[in-house]
């Protein structure tokens, strides 16, 4: 038979009596009985989402005994934002990219990161602590091959990739100028560390997207989502193609796949976790945004997918193995470069309208 609320309130009452706990642990305990809390978490899909909830989704709601309901997004700005301008809020933590936060704090639909709470802006590696999000991981926009598809060896840099004669085969790249314009670029002779000097003239987006126009014929398929690299490869849709490192480090490891990263040209950027203005359970949110930038977390994600750590001390909680594959390795960022926030915020709008109109035509 069901007891009123009188009667579990009583019985509760006995229970704490008969523990010694004091007031407040009763109006905890009455708080945690009556309802189980949920939390809306929006990352980007994939082998990166299946390491987050191993590292990180699973380990809080057995913490907290809260309950994670989780969503995919491709980056889409409109849509978040559009969400705050709304009052239509369904997200309450979402993994953002650093021109999502600093867009985002500009305009006002993200919230500031209370860095007290997490140990202070210092616990984090250069660029991971924006005002309005907080790095989790440092990816990288590789390429990778199919070495089934090139018995006389693969390409080895941003160059041979846009080389269709040498190393032919369709391609793949991501359906963004995000990294795309970059790759270009450096395969155009522009070294990393000059590339957003060179971006940020006119003569210089010409010549990224003129040096696209010479490859584009061979590109067969223009991606979004993280998971569709690997899988245009195992399906041999695609012999190379841009992707996460992540993505193609578990396609290997995983399930056995003959593909090979090359690091030569790769874009390193964040992942970080923000929070939306007018997010529904937002000191739940606060509480896992705490969680998930605790060390031994971060250092725990990279069992299942090789992505650089933000907090300072969860290097030396890495397993050594894992290290190596790493994009922040030393030898795999010796020729990359750092996607830079500050010109996405300030570019995105207009190169993002340019690359579409570019693809259309």
């Amino acid at each position: 038979m069901e007891m009123s609320p009188t009667h579990q309130h009583a019985s509760l009452r006995r229970i704490v009596r008969s523990l010694g706990l004091c007031g407040a642990s009763l109006v905890l305990l009455a708080g945690g009985a009556s309802a189980q809390e949920s939390l809306n978490i929006a990352s980007w899909g994939g082998a990166y989402q299946a390491s987050q909830d191993k590292a990180f989704f699973q380990p809080f709601m057995k913490e907290t005994g809260a309950k994670i309901l989780t969503d995919e997004w491709s980056g889409e700005t409109a849509k978040l934002k559009g969400m705050v301008e709304t009052d239509n809020v369904t997200w309450d933590v979402v993994d953002v990219e650093p021109g999502h936060a600093l867009q985002g704090c500009d305009e006002g639909w993200l919230q500031e990161i209370d860095y007290d709470s997490l140990g202070g802006r210092d616990k984090f590696l250069p660029g991971a602590a924006l005002d309005c999000a907080v790095g989790n991981v440092a990816f990288a926009y590789v390429i990778a091959y199919d070495e089934t598809k090139f018995p006389n060896g693969g390409p080895q840099t941003a160059a041979d990739f846009f080389d269709v004669q040498k190393f032919a085969g369709a391609r793949s790249m991501r359906k963004s100028p995000k990294s795309t314009l970059e790759l270009a670029l450096i395969a155009d002779g522009v070294k990393p560390a000059e590339v957003y000097d060179v971006l940020e003239t006119k003569e210089g987006v010409d010549r990224a997207f003129a040096k696209l126009d010479t490859i584009k014929p061979d590109v067969k398929v223009w991606w979004g989502a993280g998971a569709q690299p690997p899988q245009l490869l195992a399906d041999g849709e695609v012999a190379i193609t841009t992707s996460y490192n992540g993505r193609i480090y578990d396609a290997v490891k995983q399930n056995g796949k003959p593909f090979r990263i090359v690091w030569d040209g790769a874009g390193l950027d964040w992942d970080m976790w923000a929070i939306p203005k007018g997010a529904k359970h937002e000191d739940l949110a606060k509480q896992f945004v705490a969680f998930a930038s605790k060390p031994e977390q971060l250092a725990e994600q990279t069992k299942y997918i090789p992505y650089g750590p933000s907090n300072v001390d969860a290097a030396k909680m890495v397993p050594a193995d894992i290290l190596p594959n790493l994009p922040t390795a030393p030898e795999n960022a010796k020729n990359s470069f750092s996607l830079s926030a500050e010109f996405w915020a300030d570019h995105d709008e207009e190169l993002t309208e340019r690359f579409n109109t570019w693809l259309a035509k």
